[in-house]
């Protein structure tokens, strides 16, 4: 018989509607629930593409025994991470405080007030590597709720008031410079993997948002180590497994450092991440590997992510049916043996292909298989050939079980596809992936967006959740939408992003210039969340700090000028420190620093020499630099939509180009060569 979460929308909740465990969603009821039967709150929180989350679930939560105990002690609720980011973050902070490490699934007895007192993340069915079993957890819970109540209320007390006393007060660290992003490189430096490319050991995950600071470090100052790094990362990670050789797209990380074996699951955030810096990447160098990647990413998230209602799904997961066993295993659909390469390709293209993926007999990942990558060392293959035994491959492979896909719209990852997708279609005169961008944008305004202009985090099947955006949907939606205004110069699309950064500053703000995860008028947890750290994906904090600058520089507006700066205090204070954790804030630090630009493009809308004109700024690499496109004739003096366009008028009746920072403008123009050096040139 189904539980309570039968009714839900999230793909994660509803995988969970049918266990033996009396699941409740995250509610008022459950926590009345609770108060009444006199019994702790049991909180699961996980996602649908987590393998550990399938893995207790099916050992712990799909037993009758274990879920019998669990319905007769506890109240549980299941909670979807990505459905309330703000639930996750509250509680995770107070694991890893108490753990010193954090990671899904993640476990929390709490009392009926939502006070925590006791955590974990996986519990396996029976003992083992030190670790207790998840019924022992549950009866020793059990235990200290009945036989020694004031301590259990007295941890649960400590715990919220430690979690109160660590709010955050960067608001007067003062605005980073020049000397806070070099002592940043700096620390990059030391942390680089210079064998391998990235930062750290295993795991390895791509540093998205590290990378597009070194690219515009690189761009500000001329820095050829940070374009190196950058450059090296880059393709260290295109050759590795993390990178699927056949349909394009990354996994969520690689289990060693050498990007050979990832965690199989894709993410939505991390290809749009990782599109965009392969296209910026191939903007500043040129690297046909870089362009191959940016738009093999970009069509994987078309052909895979998009769902029917123009939107982008959050994931697939990392686990499949093994077409030879039957098995439910982890990288089921990607792994190959030479053997299976010769029975879809033949003898000969089989061997080829298996001396050009890395495929051994011994196996680069588990029972024999391998993981495709592209070593440096495999043999040369001509192209035509070589795409034909991809395409035989890559529908052999598609005849295999497919991997689950989360077809949930979370506002904030929609927002970082949109800007990829956007400038990937400019970059690469691909109008398509723009047409993509747009649909998607327009699901988020139609569905997502209230008639106050405020934001719901999720959707599914062209109907919206029940929870509201958080912060990271407003910075990341007017992202896209600023990137989207750029490309297409349709100006209502940066009149929806400022809808959004004034509902930043009315909603999420504090009076020192602080950012808060949530809004002052949303459900009251035990801490209102505040996390300025770019983790997986750009936090809240920052994506607001780039968008409330973005919107600055395009309608001149001193106070969200100065909200990104208050905001961009975080950089000050974790830059040097921490430069892998705050990637995203460093660079909306080197967009401050650079201007921004603000590139204003007029001319008549039927004349090429206006496109070409409008791409040449598209691809300038200044850090973060706004362009506004004339592309309605708004060259009259006009250009209400585009505020960078009033009063431009044209040279020579020809296209022009401004370029103007720090209240200062160059020279118009009407060439292209030097509307780019504009734009490019280091130091200029």
């Amino acid at each position: 018989m189904p539980n309570r979460l039968a009714n839900e929308t999230s793909p994660y909740l509803l995988q969970h509607a049918d266990n033996p465990v009396d699941w409740w969603p995250w509610s008022p009821e459950a926590f009345a629930e609770a108060r009444e039967r006199g019994v702790p709150v049991h909180l699961s929180v996980g996602y649908s593409s987590c393998h550990w989350c399938h893995v207790l679930a099916g050992e712990s939560f799909e037993d009758e025994l274990t879920a019998a105990y669990m319905n007769e002690h506890f109240v549980n609720i299941k909670v979807d991470r990505e459905e309330r980011p703000d639930v996750d973050a509250v509680y995770m902070e107070a694991v890893q405080a108490a753990t010193g490490q954090g990671g899904w699934p993640m476990t929390v007895f709490m009392t009926a007030d939502a006070e925590p007192f006791y955590f974990g993340t996986y519990f396996p069915p029976e003992p083992r590597q030190g670790m207790p079993s998840f019924m022992q957890v549950l009866e020793g819970v059990r235990t200290a709720w009945v036989g020694r109540p004031e301590e259990v209320a007295e941890v649960a007390q400590r715990i919220v008031r430690d979690l109160a006393g660590r709010e955050l007060d960067y608001g007067k660290a003062g605005t980073p410079g020049p000397e806070e992003l070099a002592a940043a490189l700096l620390g990059l430096t030391r942390d680089y993997d210079a064998a391998h490319g990235g930062f750290g050991g295993a795991p390895k995950f791509p540093p998205s948002m590290a990378l597009e600071f070194l690219l515009r470090h690189h761009a500000r100052t001329g820095s050829e180590g940070a374009l190196q790094m950058a450059a090296d990362t880059c393709e260290a990670m295109a050759r590795g497994g993390i990178y699927d050789q056949l349909g394009g797209g990354f996994a969520r990380y690689s289990v060693d450092r050498e990007w050979v074996v990832p965690h199989f699951e894709k993410m939505l955030y991390d290809n749009a991440l990782l599109c965009r810096v392969y296209a910026h990447l191939w903007r500043a160098t040129g690297s046909d590997l870089a362009r191959r990647v940016a738009l093999e990413t970009a069509d994987f998230m078309v052909r895979e992510l998009r769902t029917d209602q123009g939107g982008f799904a959050s994931a697939l997961d990392a686990d499949s049916e093994d077409p030879l066993t039957g098995e439910h295993v982890e990288g089921a659909y990607y792994a190959w043996t030479p053997d299976r390469l010769r029975e879809v390709l033949g003898e000969a293209d089989g061997d080829l292909a298996a001396g050009y993926f890395g495929v051994t007999e011994e196996g680069t990942f588990e029972h024999g298989t391998s993981v495709l990558q592209l070593p440096q060392d495999g043999p040369a293959v001509e192209a035509g050939r070589l795409a034909g035994i991809k395409e035989r491959l890559l529908a052999a492979r598609g005849r295999r079980p497919a991997p689950g896909r989360d077809d949930k719209i979370v506002a904030a990852w929609n927002g970082l596809a949109i800007a990829a997708l956007a400038e990937c279609g400019a970059y690469f005169e691909r109008p398509d992936l723009v047409e993509r961008a747009t649909e998607a944008a327009d699901l988020l305004v139609r569905v997502h967006m209230d008639g106050r202009a405020r934001l719901s985090r999720t959707s599914k099947d062209g109907q919206v959740g029940t929870n509201d955006g958080v912060l990271e949907d407003y910075g990341d939606v007017a992202e896209g939408f600023l990137a989207l205004a750029s490309v297409t110069g349709e100006g209502v699309w940066l009149e929806f992003a400022g809808f959004l950064v004034d509902l930043v500053l009315d909603r999420f703000a504090a009076e020192d210039g602080s950012l808060y995860d949530t809004a002052h008028d949303a459900e009251k947890l035990i801490r209102r969340p505040q996390d300025p750290t770019d983790t997986a994906a750009p936090s809240g904090w920052t994506a607001a700090a780039g968008a409330l600058l973005s919107y600055a520089a395009h309608t001149g507006s001193q106070a969200h000028r100065t909200a990104a700066e208050r905001a961009l205090g975080v950089v000050h204070a974790l830059g040097p420190r921490v430069p892998r954790y705050i990637g995203h804030g460093l660079s909306v630090a080197e967009a401050l620093l650079d201007g921004p630009r603000e590139v204003a493009v007029v001319g008549h809308p039927e004349d090429p020499a206006l496109a070409l004109l409008h791409r040449t700024a598209l691809l300038g690499t200044a850090p973060g630099a706004v362009v506004a496109a004339g592309l309605a004739g708004a060259t009259d003096g006009g250009g209400a939509e585009f505020p960078l366009l009033a009063e431009r008028t044209l040279v020579d009746d020809l296209p022009t180009a401004y370029v103007c920072r720090h209240f200062v403008c160059a020279r118009p123009t009407t060439d292209p060569a030097e509307l780019a050096e504009q734009l490019g040139a280091v130091g200029s």
